[in-house]
């Protein structure tokens, strides 16, 4: 079908590197393609296609029910993934608006339906994001103040999700969809500016271009890339001393072991708070900030046994005998509960 474009070489080359890269069980086991019915994720679907057989290529179109005609859309992509050999169904989801708003609302819901939508429990999600969803992933990153770990971006490879595309610029997969005769459509929500995101691609990304010179994009995924690799230095370092700090033998003192905090004496703070943040989320702590966590460091490095850091879930750390433990927050007797985001010391 079409014609045989370097853009299309591109977008198959991309994703033959990334599945050979896969983990051995990933490897083998049939793909699920998540696709919209946009440029990217029809590309993306086309190439596993060309580099799999029938029945060995799966696709999930979620239908988030947000938009009008929004499950007439997901049928007609249901029959183009099929036209290209694809096993394909819809998966309507409801979006109930929490935290972050509508965006993260349906992403929490896509990708809820994505896992479930897997044909084998070791079926990679293949999901279409570009060097340019990675760039603007980057750019939210720093604009919010959210480290190290947010402005490193979207991994490739992050069980199960697999980002074949991020090095590849999304211009070069429209390009792919139109040699090959694929339609492909256009998402109002792509250029709706209420969502933070679209004004980042559509007002903030091409001053920077034009104030720089270009190369702006490229720039901020090396960068992603980089980090990536400091990141994940750091936090092998952090699983080191974690698995120094807490006894495997030691009873459970509420959510978790305790951690023994002369294992960390002579830690640098922002590695300590590397150690902090894996062992709050054996204990199911997420939703960690900066505060949260320069409090609980402060808690490990200095003074005698106290209590009082609140971190989410209504829990707060004591530190005790040389030991750090995580309890739910006894609050006073007839007090009203703080709100999360009052949680700072208690």
């Amino acid at each position: 079908m079409g014609r045989a474009t370097p853009e299309v070489a591109q977008v198959r080359r991309a994703v033959r590197t990334a599945v050979a890269a896969l983990p051995g069980p990933y490897r083998s086991a049939p793909l699920l393609v998540a696709c919209s019915g946009g440029a990217d994720s029809v590309a993306l679907a086309a190439a596993a296609m060309a580099l799999r057989g029938s029945g060995e290529v799966h696709a999930a179109v979620v239908d988030h029910g947000l938009q009008n005609g929004s499950a007439e859309q997901a049928a007609a992509v249901v029959e183009l993934l099929t036209d290209l050999g694809a096993v394909a169904s819809v998966h309507r989801v409801e979006v109930s608006v929490g935290n972050g708003g509508v965006e993260a609302a349906a992403r929490r819901a896509r990708y809820g339906a994505l896992r479930a939508a897997r044909p084998h429990e070791r079926s990679p999600v293949l999901l279409g994001h570009t060097l340019d969803d990675q760039a603007e992933t980057v750019l939210l990153g720093l604009g919010r103040g959210s480290g190290g770990r947010s402005i490193a971006g979207m991994r490739a490879w992050d069980a199960p999700w697999l980002r074949p595309l991020l090095a590849v610029r999304r211009s070069a997969t429209r390009a792919a969809c139109a040699a090959s005769g694929l339609p492909v459509w256009d998402d109002p929500h792509n250029t709706d500016p209420r969502f933070t995101r679209v004004r980042l691609r559509q007002e903030v990304l091409p001053l920077l271009e034009d104030v720089l010179s270009g190369g702006v994009a490229e720039a901020l995924a090396r960068t992603a890339a980089q980090l990536r690799e400091d990141v994940d230095a750091l936090d092998e370092m952090a699983a080191g001393l974690l698995a120094a700090a807490v006894d495997p033998a030691a009873d459970p003192v509420g959510r978790a072991r305790p951690l023994r905090l002369d294992a960390l004496a002579q830690v640098t703070p922002a590695l300590r708070r590397r150690v902090l943040r894996a062992w709050l989320a054996t204990a199911g702590v997420t939703a960690l900030t900066d505060t949260h966590l320069r409090a609980a460091d402060v808690l490990a490095a200095q003074g005698g046994d106290r209590g009082g850091v609140a971190v989410p879930g209504g829990l707060e750390l004591v530190r005790e005998r040389g030991t750090l433990f995580v309890r739910p927050v006894r609050w006073p007797a007839g007090s009203p509960e703080p709100q999360q985001e009052d949680l700072r010391r208690v």
